[in-house]
């Protein structure tokens, strides 16, 4: 039978959990304990309200790892907002949409970031902050009675088709999934976590979540190189460091010094699937330290871990539910599969989100009633990604099942690496596919057809209006591109002639 859940609480409680004097977070700022943290996050949510944001607006920031870009979610939530985190990495087109499809009321950001945006990109009513100290400039407002069940969060993730979707997490949902990796993590008020993953992603900013839950320290990092990691676990003491498999790739390349390397205790992944080589050569470079390969979507949080006694022997598990998770393999069928054999991952409990904004089709495409051997029943998440499970009850990722590109711990929906080709008047048609590279995971090229192949124009508008991380490796010109017999691009036939 399973056992009852812990009664979730308001988001912004976290804040309260530390020892007051204890180091809570560090950033370019300087140190706030647990005392300044909760004074620091009631102050930031009276701003939030004297700017002009009322009880369910959204307030959007894009900003790098600051102190307030580390506060606002416990501040939205305690104010009674919605935060919609943006990663600073984005560029207008993206940011834009992301304003637009969430209603923002306020955007805070930087004066330079602003100035990319065009005087159309805010949404009607949307004000934008560029001084944040003014913000914490009134009386804090202290520990909310929210609902647990309130709308805390939206965090913008891409789908294979479309623009990003905005993922609705309720104040339980991340209040449940702070204290569940905080336990099987087990992490203590004397970790020291380094927050090196973007905190628009729930996996960067469950590191912030997860380590206040736990009454440790967490220090943001805006990082360029492996060395600038090294450096910071040097001189900051870390413990804790979460990666996605590319960032693994160059820290186990890069030069540690052995006293260094000896200060980590805990690694963890998510993001996609590490290759052997790298998780062997992570327990060989940090001796001291347990690896936590990890699986997870931003529909459910966090689904699976592998505990590190399990390791050595099974690397490429992806390993078990977590916490308040009940993870089934099925059938189309809603039947459960047998041991072995190949099945959709289903994710059913307390972490499952809300759905997504504003979008009743996807959510419904997405968010089915759990199987009928579910013990938690109700809406789970159905994540089109196949898996098996072996007779020890170990999972094991086979597939995704739908054309979402991972790249660099990255979500990439083809459809907009593809509408930036074709908006730039050099390609008429264009299908962006995800290879398979050592390095990133999956590397992205893109097949285009245009009247002449004019890579380096290509190349710089994909620069101006994409991030990083959904630049194309490759890029292909080809005078026509296969169809299917209704005339739309086979992008399995496409996809077999790349791989060929």
């Amino acid at each position: 039978m399973r056992e009852p859940d812990p009664e979730p609480r308001p988001l912004d409680h976290l804040a309260g959990l530390g020892e007051a004097r204890a180091p809570a977070l560090i950033t370019r700022e300087g140190v706030l304990d647990y005392a300044g943290l909760e004074a620091a996050v009631g102050a930031l949510a009276a701003g939030l309200l004297a700017a002009g944001a009322a009880p369910g607006d959204r307030v959007a920031s894009w900003l790098p790892k600051t102190r307030t870009t580390s506060l606002l979610p416990l501040a939205a939530a305690r104010a009674g907002l919605v935060h919609v985190p943006i990663n600073p990495v984005l560029k207008r087109a993206q940011v834009a949409h992301i304003l637009a499809d969430s209603g923002a009321r306020l955007l805070i950001t930087g004066a330079a970031r602003l100035a990319t945006l065009e005087a159309d990109d805010l949404p009607e009513g949307c004000s934008a902050i560029v001084e944040e100290a003014p913000l914490y400039d009134h009386t804090p407002l202290g520990p909310s009675d929210r609902d647990p069940g309130d709308l805390a969060a939206l965090l913008y993730t891409s789908g294979s088709t479309g623009r990003p979707k905005g993922v609705m997490l309720s104040h339980a949902n991340m209040w449940l999934g702070a204290i569940s990796v905080a336990h099987y993590l087990r992490l203590t008020p004397e970790d020291r976590v380094l927050g090196v993953l973007p905190l628009s992603f729930d996996y960067g900013q469950n590191q912030l979540l997860s380590t206040w839950a736990a009454g440790g320290c967490v220090i943001p990092l805006d990082y360029l190189s492996a060395r600038d990691v090294i450096r910071a676990v040097e001189r900051q003491d870390v413990t804790t460091l979460a990666g996605v498999p590319p960032l693994w790739v160059q820290l186990v390349e890069a030069a540690w010094p052995p006293a260094a390397a000896l200060k980590l205790r805990r690694l963890t992944n998510s993001g996609g699937r590490l290759p052997v080589s790298i998780i062997r050569r992570m327990r060989e470079l940090f001796a001291a330290a347990e690896v936590y390969p990890m699986y997870g979507l931003t529909e459910a949080f966090r689904s699976t871990y592998l505990d590190p006694s399990l390791v050595d022997a099974h690397p490429d598990s992806i390993g078990t539910a977590i916490p308040f998770s009940e993870v089934l393999v099925a059938r189309p069928d809603g039947t459960i599969a047998e041991d072995g054999e190949t099945g959709e991952l289903v994710h059913a409990g307390p972490l499952v989100a809300q759905g997504y904004w504003n979008d009743a089709a996807r959510t419904a495409e997405r968010f089915k009633p759990a199987p009928a051997a579910s013990l938690y029943g109700g809406t789970a998440v159905w994540s089109g990604d196949d898996v098996r499970r072996d007779a020890d009850g170990l999972l094991y990722f086979v597939s995704r099942a739908d054309a979402m590109i991972k790249t660099s711990g990255n979500r990439v929906s083809p459809t907009e690496v593809e509408e930036a080709a074709i908006a730039s008047g050099l390609a008429a048609e264009a299908v962006a596919l995800g290879v398979a590279d050592d390095r990133l995971g999956e590397a992205i090229a893109l097949v285009v057809r245009g009247k002449a192949e004019d890579d380096v124009g290509l190349r710089a508008y994909l620069k101006r209006e994409l991030p990083n991380f959904m630049q194309p490796q490759h890029i292909l010109w080809r005078s026509e591109l296969p169809r299917n017999p209704n005339g739309k691009l086979d992008r399995e036939a496409i996809r077999g002639e790349l791989l060929s």
